[in-house]
């Protein structure tokens, strides 16, 4: 049985439907990219880009001196000078770069995720964890450790990749019989799902006793980062590059099906694709900082309100908001309760939530 509902291609079909499908692309369009030639004129790309990359620098210092362990930029410049290790380089080597790289990196694998899920799926209301990858992930994670505990991070990244692929092809055979126009079903249908592999999860650890070891991939933190225990991550910086190279041919499938076979694109090798590569990204990042909702849902859809839906120009933009946000999550996290740390899950759900309902009840700009 195909995953993907087969297109009717009767003139009664095309009667009743061609109004609501031109409606919806209408609404995709005006509510996320178009723009009205009145209203005020976007940025340039560049200009955007430049002024994201100036706030993550400054973000990035603000994470390399923030910390429970006393540091000096000082002490730092005089090992450097000096060309021997003392106790700020150490500090910076083990545990400061390698936590700020790795936040760098979670925030942009899980923009770019959330957007390409979005445009596979049509829908600017889901992400990796609407969908099931995260909820399936863990529980890959959760099996593989219990059955072979002394198996290699490698191996429990592969089976928590199976499984979150298999829980997202289980999440669009349940949304392949909904009309296309019915945006609100897809992310409730999502919920649902990603909740039921969620208690499956938790009754098995419960069962086993490994309830304290699903917390730590339930909330996403990263006190527990240093050098060897992060570079796992590097493979999903790959992901995104591979993700820029076919945006082009992402953007043209997120257009809808007659458009994609006109211009010669497989629309069901692309989406596979793209499946394939969240999948990946939310296993790698599950199984080193654990989860973290709601980054693939809220920074796509202030690019996207920004830069419009062109992947191939609103990726970088993506990449660089998603890696801002988790720097300053965490920044606040490690901040309001001095020498403690609040994960950054929960500070990022709090932000998320406020950020994407202002988004939802914002009234548009050409009103």
């Amino acid at each position: 049985m195909s995953l993907f509902p087969k297109r009717n291609n009767s003139s009664a079909y095309h009667a009743t439907h061609g109004a609501a499908s031109l409606t919806a692309v209408s609404s995709w369009r005006s509510g996320y990219g178009a723009r009205n030639p009145t209203s005020k004129r976007t940025p340039p790309p560049w200009l955007i880009n430049g002024g994201s990359l100036v706030v993550m620098s400054v973000l990035v210092l603000l994470s390399l001196s923030i910390g429970v362990a006393d540091f000096s930029w000082s002490g730092m410049l005089q090992s450097l000078v000096n060309h021997s290790a003392n106790a700020d380089s150490s500090l910076m080597l083990v545990s400061r770069l390698p936590r700020t790289i790795a936040i760098i990196l979670t925030g942009i694998a899980m923009a770019v995720a959330g957007m390409i899920i979005q445009v596979v799926l049509k829908n600017r209301f889901v992400e990796p964890s609407m969908v099931g990858a995260t909820q399936s992930a863990a529980l890959g994670l959760l099996v593989v450790s219990l059955l072979f505990p002394a198996s290699t991070l490698l191996i429990k990244m592969s089976v928590a990749t199976v499984t979150a692929l298999i829980g997202m092809m289980g999440f669009m055979a349940l949304i392949h019989r909904i009309p296309p126009t019915d945006f609100l079903m897809i992310p409730l249908i999502g919920i649902v799902f990603g909740g039921i592999i969620e208690a499956i999860t938790t009754f098995i650890a419960y069962q086993t006793e490994t309830l304290q070891m699903l917390s730590v991939w339930q909330f996403g933190d990263f006190s527990s980062v240093l050098a060897g225990r992060y570079e796992l991550l590097w493979l999903t910086g790959g992901l995104c590059v591979i993700a820029y190279i076919i945006a082009d041919k992402l953007t043209i499938v997120g257009l809808g099906d007659n458009i994609a076979l006109n211009l010669g694109v497989s629309k069901k090798q692309v989406t596979w694709l793209g499946v394939g590569m969240v999948a990946m990204m939310s296993a790698m990042v599950v199984v080193t900082v654990g989860m973290i909702p709601f980054i693939g849902l809220v920074v796509p859809n202030i690019v996207s309100r920004i830069m419009g839906d062109k992947l191939r120009r609103s990726l970088p933009a993506v990449a660089l908001l998603g890696a801002s946000a988790v720097l300053l999550c965490d920044i606040i996290g490690r901040s309001i309760r001095y020498p403690f740390e609040v994960p950054v899950a929960t500070v990022f759900g709090v932000v998320g939530t406020i950020i994407f309902l202002w988004l939802l009840l914002r009234a548009p700009s050409d009103s």
